[in-house]
């Protein structure tokens, strides 16, 4: 069980909520703070002049709001706003947004009533998603449209993910006896008014991503055993002289991986021997292509990137990002702008790219197993039946192309997409939740290459039969992927082995890149 109120949040705790389905324990002492701020802001707001309680919203603020519309202002922000289009998000994405919401209400910074954590943790732990569609925030006032679809639903309205099957709200709260939300004061902005769609998406991202690199890392060295690579690339000696901390981490993980290969040679043995100084061409390569000797140099900023949006991303899951701020330790209420999504916006423009370059440099090992005039050691798409009569990988191969040509044009940033809005009171907005959108959708992508380049690389050790001189962390990975992936020599479809295959370097790890 995750408790949620006592501690930050970290992104281990997330992943446990999304992926292990733990379920979520509201802290005793921040629901009191929570209950505390709900009175306070009860107090201070009477006989006062408060955005959003008495006031209309954004360029509508100007206008009072009479003390008998109060309450329905808050129902009629919410139902405004469910406006959302496009794709529904998944489940799993939608979990991830109220885990978010829910944390940043634990601040206890937000004039909520106890009702609202308490409905969202039942949601939660009953594993009830919001229908929220992709389509319509632009990350600034909040992710205000994503935001008003669960808002919706908390007042027993719009349609729930359970089970994988879209039900109407009232249904589903009927069946587990639920009680929708009734608005207190000013639960419906509190519920709008934050970064939790792009900063729970942002949260999902960055997990996968890790993984992602761990995959990278793996299928890299196996790589450079297949061609028989040279060690000094990744070696201690070389990479200490540059002074970054990713590449130096990827390079210590390389030779964690390699230590026991038989397949690794040293350079000394093999190129600095004077009998080849009387070859006038080596049949050795004295150096291996960019994409074999240049992994810990293009791995590492990755790896850096990865670890900087984990930063910023769990710095926001425990933020306060709602607005106006309810402060009952200083017994005021501070207007601003802590719904603005910049900071997720930018790492995920960043993340984004940087697993655009992952997927890219999988695809050129890719093609560089395929292509025997490059590697000199592997028939033509490493066909292991007739050339000529068989095809090999050569189909999957325009997959992982097209697929990465896809990532390289979603890399275009979304931070700088600043599109004025809503009478022009939102001049700058951060668009953070179509970035975050955007990201996992190149990290999807870029699991499908890596799952075609692992299928590949498995089909490279059988035709080489060079299984018992890998080392032993490739030979674990080697036994286990070939289990749900066999060797093949007819040709067959292969999209229901790439559909397993993906799905088994989605849901689990190999090598740690990422350990604490």
């Amino acid at each position: 069980m995750i408790l949620v109120g006592q501690s930050p949040l970290t992104l281990e705790d997330f992943s446990e909520i999304l992926f292990n389905n733990q379920p979520v324990a509201l802290n005793e002492a921040a629901v009191a703070k929570v209950k505390t701020n709900f009175e306070f802001l009860k107090k201070f707001s009477s006989n006062k002049l408060i955005y959003g309680i008495n006031t209309g919203f954004g360029p509508m603020a100007q206008y009072k709001v009479t003390e008998d519309n109060i309450l329905q202002l808050q129902y009629n922000l919410i139902r405004s706003h469910s406006s959302g289009s496009g794709k529904l998000m998944s489940a799993d994405l939608s979990k991830a947004l109220m885990v978010a919401r829910l944390n940043s209400f634990m601040q206890a910074y937000s004039g909520v009533h106890t009702e609202v954590i308490e409905l969202l943790k039942e949601l939660i732990n009953n594993n009830i998603s919001p229908c929220i569609y992709e389509h319509g925030g632009v990350g600034a006032s909040g992710d205000l449209v994503q935001l008003a679809h669960l808002g919706l639903v908390l007042i027993g309205e719009g349609e729930v993910i359970f089970e994988n099957v879209v039900h109407p709200t009232t249904d589903i709260f009927n069946r587990f006896n639920i009680k929708p939300l009734s608005i207190h004061i000013r639960e419906g902005l509190a519920i709008l008014n934050g970064t939790s769609a792009m900063t729970g998406i942002g949260m999902l991202n960055i997990i996968q991503a890790q993984k992602l690199l761990n995959w990278s890392l793996m299928f890299s060295a196996m790589i450079n055993e297949i061609v028989e690579a040279f060690d000094d690339h990744y070696s201690q000696e070389l990479n200490a002289v540059k002074l970054h901390k990713g590449q130096n981490k990827i390079a210590s993980l390389m030779r964690d991986i390699l230590k026991d290969s038989h397949m690794i040679r040293d350079r000394s043995e093999h190129l600095y021997n004077p009998d080849n100084l009387d070859q006038e061409v080596f049949e050795d390569k004295v150096q291996e292509y960019y994409s074999l000797r240049c992994v810990t140099q293009v791995l590492g900023p990755i790896y850096d990137t990865i670890i900087q949006a984990e930063e910023v991303v769990v710095n926001e899951i425990n933020s306060v990002n709602d607005n106006p701020v309810i402060d009952h330790e200083n017994h005021n209420i501070f207007h601003g702008g802590n719904f603005h999504g910049d900071y997720v916006s930018l790492e995920m423009d960043k993340l984004k790219i940087a697993i655009t370059k992952l997927s890219m440099l999988s695809e050129r090992q890719l093609n560089y197993l395929l292509n025997n005039k490059l590697n000199q050691k592997l028939p033509p798409f490493v066909n292991l039946g007739v050339l000529g009569f068989n095809f090999g990988m050569q189909g999957m191969q325009f997959t992982a192309t097209s697929t990465v040509a896809e990532n390289q044009t979603l890399s275009f940033p979304m931070y700088v997409h600043s599109i004025p809005n809503n009478n022009d009171n939102q001049d700058i907005v951060s668009m953070g939740c179509n970035a975050a959108l955007m990201t996992k959708r190149v990290v999807d992508n870029s699991f499908e290459v890596l799952a075609i380049q692992l299928m590949t690389i498995l089909q490279a050790i059988d035709y080489l039969e060079c299984q018992d001189r890998l080392s032993s962390t490739s030979r674990s990975l080697y036994d286990k992927a070939r289990a749900i992936f066999p060797k093949f020599v007819q040709d067959q479809p292969k999209y229901k082995d790439l559909k397993n295959v993906k799905e088994f370097l989605e849901s689990s790890e190999h090598i740690k890149a990422f350990a604490k």
